[in-house]
């Protein structure tokens, strides 16, 4: 087997998703710690006496002890290489966390032991059952009063309309919870606390020894037996085909802050989860395994190192081995490139490479000719992958610099944060860009908005909300812009077009949605948006 077969097989990239405060940067910290990558796991609230959490890097991000944009990470764990695509989790969470879903594999589903299944984490899981990816569970804070197990995996099923297998099974909550039940193994995981800083320390026992008493106590024993007898009676068969399209998740109990059962989790999931995934270029499908090279960018961060004021066009390897400075060709620029200093990431941290497989995500210098979707493949190829939709935001607000003199600061950093996919940018047909919308899948964005103007280009701003919260993008049947007069809009409905010349309609409701559409037949609605060919 050639080399680079082999080092394809043993890549998984995946996503962490979930609602706010569930404890997601926390898991990845612990899955950073177990590989080696970090010795030690640093906290995430935003407290000046703690350290920063290794994938938040954005000083936002370190202010706020939350997850502003998408880290990559990545790391070695027990022949596997592993990426992880760490999304914001924030209530703000931006359209970033749809895109980023888009590179990986499989998913991570954090929930909170106390909450179950919150907002966000169906947004979300909606994006992963689109993808038919694998969706694994970590329900976590077991380590704090805590929801009848039961009652957990029924609300997962109830809520996301995905079958659930329990892989283990918890041993009490809050101050009680020691460990899990291992269910294939037939064997309990005791845990010793060690101020979750560092790996825990496990004993493995099986069920019915008979010191199990005395080392989790009878009424907790008595009550796992119980748990056990009704899980093998009542659960879904596991199936291994249905994990894989996304049918049928996988569920793990544990305590990322204390460590108590993130191995078991992070070795069950490497096990269960795919190598790299083929991706559709149009009729093609590209396999991992093809000998050339191709690629998609997902991402670009502008402005990581201040110093540089440099751009970085994050890249998903679909197929084949990257080289360094090989010619390659980028299909939207119709022309050959070398990708200049690639590098991996851990989050601000970077560390130049020579090569990359299928599956991993490097990070490239884009002098500013990437867009959001673009391929890159070998010369001689001149494939697409399909494009990545434009998700539509939720939160519009009308903004302009305070100082008229710095409006050209102003537009170019508003521009450069748009191409990012940080925000979209729209403005009345016909006009110039004196005055523009800004508009965001979480309001979280607006504050990144005003404060990277501020830190990078020395523009302070003035925004002022609008009462719009739904977006569609419109088509006529003709395929000529549409015109406002031509059109029955309602007083809480507004024709806009975005910088790409696409034209879209916002509304105060769904209600106004529902009526526009009824009176308007030329037009077609879209929730999301795909490139066009020229874009």
């Amino acid at each position: 087997m050639p080399k680079y077969e082999s080092e394809i097989k043993r890549r998984r990239t995946f996503a962490i998703i979930s609602h706010p405060d569930a404890g997601k940067t926390t898991l990845t910290e612990k899955f950073l710690l177990y590989g080696g990558a970090i010795a030690q796991a640093g906290q995430v609230k935003g407290k000046k006496n703690t350290r920063a959490a290794t994938s938040d890097w954005m000083e936002i991000e370190k202010q706020r002890g939350i997850s502003v944009t998408s880290s990559v990470m990545q790391f070695q764990y027990e022949g596997y290489c592993v990426n992880i695509l760490d999304t914001p989790g924030h209530q703000d969470f931006s359209e970033d966390t749809y895109r980023t879903l888009m590179a990986a594999d499989s998913a991570v589903m954090v929930i909170d032991a106390a909450k179950g299944v919150e907002a966000q984490t169906r947004k979300l899981f909606k994006v992963c059952a689109m993808r038919d990816i694998p969706i694994f569970t970590f329900i976590n804070k077991m380590d704090r009063e805590a929801r009848d197990p039961f009652e957990l995996c029924e609300e997962l099923e109830r809520e996301l309309g995905i079958e659930t297998y329990p892989m283990n099974w918890p041993i009490g909550c809050g101050k009680e919870f020691q460990g899990v039940y291992d269910r294939e193994k037939g064997e309990i995981i005791h845990f010793t606390s060690n101020g979750g800083a560092h790996a825990a320390t496990a004993t493995a026992v099986a069920l019915g020894d008979p010191n199990l008493d005395g080392l989790i106590g009878q009424r907790l024993h008595r009550q796992l037996t119980d748990d056990v007898d009704l899980l093998d009676g009542a659960a879904a068969e596991f199936d291994l085909e249905k994990v894989r399209h996304g049918k049928l998740s996988p569920v793990f109990f544990g305590s990322a802050l204390t460590n108590f059962g993130v191995e078991p989790f992070l070795e069950g999931f490497l096990k269960m989860t795919t190598p790299p995934l083929p991706r559709l270029a149009g009729d093609t499908l590209v396999d991992s395994m093809d000998d050339d090279f191709s690629a998609f960018v997902f991402k670009i961060q502008a402005n990581m190192n201040k110093a540089h004021r440099d751009r970085i066009a994050f890249m998903r390897v679909v197929s084949g081995r990257f080289d360094a400075d090989r010619e390659v060709y980028h299909v939207q620029g119709k022309k050959k490139i070398r990708l200049s200093r690639p590098q991996q990431l851990m989050a601000a941290e970077r560390e130049m490479i020579e090569e990359a497989y299928a599956g991993d995500i490097i990070g490239v210098f884009d002098p500013g000719i990437f867009t959001i979707g673009d391929t890159l493949c070998a010369p001689g190829k001149k494939f697409r992958f399909d494009p990545i939709p434009t998700f539509a935001p939720e939160h519009f607000r009308r903004v302009r610099p305070l100082d008229t003199m710095k409006r050209k600061q102003f537009l170019k950093g508003a521009e450069q944060i748009a191409q990012e996919g940080a925000i979209q940018m729209f403005k009345a047909p016909y006009t110039g860009m004196e005055e523009i919308i800004v508009g965001v899948v979480g309001t979280l964005q607006f504050d990144v908005l005003e404060y990277r103007l501020k830190s990078e280009y020395n523009v302070d701003i003035f925004m002022e909300g609008l009462p719009y919260e739904y977006l569609r993008w419109i088509t006529t049947d003709d395929g000529e812009p549409a015109k406002e007069e031509d059109l029955v809009l309602g007083t809480d409905t507004k024709l806009v077009e975005d910088f790409k010349g696409r034209q879209l309609l916002l509304f105060g409701s769904q209600w106004a949605v529902n009526w526009t559409q009824e009176r308007n037949h030329r037009l077609t609605f879209s929730e999301f948006s795909t490139p066009r060919e020229d874009d």
